[in-house]
C-alpha cells in the first residue's frame, strides 16, 4: 500500500514517525461527533478546538497528505466552513471535507456535498463500480470500498461479527480482492479515479473484513499476491501521471 487512513482516531507520534520513515501517506480523520443530540454549542465548540490541536500536534508529519474533518456526516455542522478552514488553516495539505458525502446525489440537504475541498469522494460497499468521477477542481477518490469478510474462528471479537461479504477461504478472499483491485485501475485509467482505499487493514470489534484478524495473528489473504496487485495499479497510476502531466515535477516543502 502507498496511503492509509486513520479513521476515528489519531495515533501515536511513533506511528506517523514510521509512516514518514517508510513513504507510506496518511489521510488523518478527526474523530466524530457521533449523536445528533450530542450537537450543542459547547459541543461545536469543542470540536473546532481539538479539531485545531489534531492540525497542530500532526502538522510536522509530512506522511500526512490530507485533512478529514467529517466521515459521511457524522455529527456534521458547518461543513463548508469548517472544510474551508481547514484549507486556509493548512494550505499546504488536501482536505476532504465529508467523506463519503461529497458525491451522493440523494444527499443535498445541508451537510451533504460542501462542493469545497480537493475531492469528490463516495463509499461504495462493495464496489468500486459507480465511484466518483472528477469535476472542474476536485479529484475523484473512493473513500471506502471492499469490506470482504473471512470468519476466522478463534481469532476473532467475542461478540457479533459482520461484512459487507463474504468469502469461505483465505484462497477465495484473496481472488476477490485481485479482482476487485482490477477494477480499480480500469477506473483509474478511464473514469479518472485518484485515491481508492480498502477496508480494511485488519479486523476490528464486530467486523472481520481485515487483511488480518482482530489479534493480528492470522493472515486472512495470500499477502505476497496482494503486494503484487497493489505494485501493479501503483505502477500504472505513475505511468498514467506521466502521461497525462509530462512536465509534473515532486518538490520538496521546507
Amino acid at each position: 500500500y502507498n496511503l492509509i487512513r486513520k479513521h476515528m482516531k489519531t495515533e501515536p507520534k511513533r506511528f506517523y514517525y514510521w509512516c514518514d520513515k517508510m513513504g507510506l501517506l496518511v489521510w488523518q480523520d478527526m474523530p466524530a461527533i457521533w449523536y445528533q443530540h450530542e450537537d450543542t454549542a459547547r459541543a461545536r465548540s469543542t470540536f473546532r478546538n481539538e479539531w485545531k490541536a489534531i492540525m497542530d500536534d500532526l502538522y510536522n508529519s509530512p506522511s500526512i497528505i490530507a485533512w478529514v474533518p467529517f466521515n459521511e456526516n457524522w455529527g456534521a455542522f458547518d461543513v463548508k466552513e469548517i472544510t474551508d478552514w481547514t484549507k486556509q488553516y493548512d494550505p499546504s495539505r488536501l482536505v476532504n471535507g465529508n467523506s463519503g458525502f461529497n458525491n451522493n446525489p440523494h444527499y443535498q440537504k445541508a451537510y451533504g456535498d460542501p462542493g469545497n475541498g480537493d475531492f469528490v469522494d463516495t463509499h461504495i460497499y462493495i464496489g468500486p463500480n459507480k465511484a466518483s468521477v472528477p469535476d472542474e477542481k476536485r479529484a475523484a477518490s473512493l473513500g471506502e470500498f471492499g469490506g470482504v469478510g473471512l470468519f476466522v474462528r478463534g481469532h476473532m471479537w467475542p461478540v457479533e461479527n459482520n461484512a459487507y461479504a463474504y468469502e469461505p477461504t483465505k484462497e477465495a478472499l484473496t481472488n476477490r480482492y485481485i479482482l476487485l483491485m482490477d477494477q480499480v485501475e480500469q477506473l483509474m485509467r478511464y473514469k479518472g479515479l485518484s485515491v481508492a482505499i480498502y477496508t480494511q487493514t485488519t479486523d476490528v470489534e464486530h467486523e472481520v473484513n481485515g487483511l488480518l484478524t482482530y489479534d493480528r495473528a492470522v493472515e486472512k489473504m495470500e499477502l505476497q499476491k496482494i503486494r503484487e496487485v497493489n505494485q501493479a495499479v501503483i505502477s500504472a497510476g505513475e505511468t498514467l501521471n506521466q502521461k497525462n502531466n509530462p512536465n509534473s515535477k515532486i518538490t520538496g516543502q521546507r
